[in-house]
């Protein structure tokens, strides 16, 4: 089976990018990044492609006039590599209904919680304030509400005594870098289909859940 074309989208460091990159460069994954593009001319990650050798590209949303005329530039950039899946790793603009239906299904993020608790912001410091015993990540297909969209994979971390919001974080960043290769591999092998806002992976309803 032909290796599926992947963009992936970042605004600071990259290290889910690099989880990518790093799965990619075995010879069975079934998805190959072949563009990263940063919306920050800064961000770290851009160095870390380059270094993989990696197609990198910055669109830089400040220098556009609104939403739609960046998110217009950002597609041209994805259609131009003929892009079939796009990931969105640390990317931190909200995108416009019409740019997520026009990926629907071919766009998937990661957020760290186990959603449907703590979209948003602030995801680690509101699950230690609620008293949670589980924290973790998922990754999802993008839906125009924010953090919302069928469930791929969660990896669940335990929530330790003298927990604060950097300690979690950590853990939970390195759950991240094991689930976004795992769904990435599975949304490109085929594996996913969507029925009624449902993820069913091998036919079975998702997500896979890691511990």
């Amino acid at each position: 089976m032909a290796r599926r074309r992947v963009a992936v989208l970042i605004s600071g460091r990259g290290s889910n990018m690099q989880a990518l990159i790093d799965a990619a460069a075995r010879p069975d994954y079934p998805a190959e990044i072949v563009r990263v593009v940063a919306n920050v001319p800064e961000a770290g990650g851009l160095a870390r492609a380059a270094a993989a050798g990696i197609a990198t590209e910055t669109i830089d949303h400040r220098k556009f006039p609104d939403r739609p005329a960046f998110e217009a530039a950002l597609d041209a950039s994805l259609r131009a590599c003929d892009t079939e899946l796009v990931c969105l790793a640390g990317f931190m603009r909200l995108l416009t209904p019409g740019f997520v239906e026009a990926w629907r299904d071919r766009m998937i993020n990661i957020h760290p919680s186990l959603l449907p608790k703590f979209p948003g912001l602030d995801t680690h410091a509101r699950a230690l304030q609620a008293g949670e015993r589980l924290a973790g990540c998922t990754v999802h297909f993008v839906r125009p509400v924010m953090d919302s969209g069928p469930l791929l994979v969660q990896a669940e971390v335990p929530v330790e005594p003298g927990d604060d919001e950097h300690r979690l974080a950590a853990r939970v960043l390195q759950a991240e870098h094991r689930a976004y290769p795992l769904a990435l591999a599975l949304v490109a092998s085929g594996r996913v289909q969507v029925a009624g806002e449902q993820a069913l992976i091998d036919g079975q309803p998702g997500p896979i859940r890691l511990h």
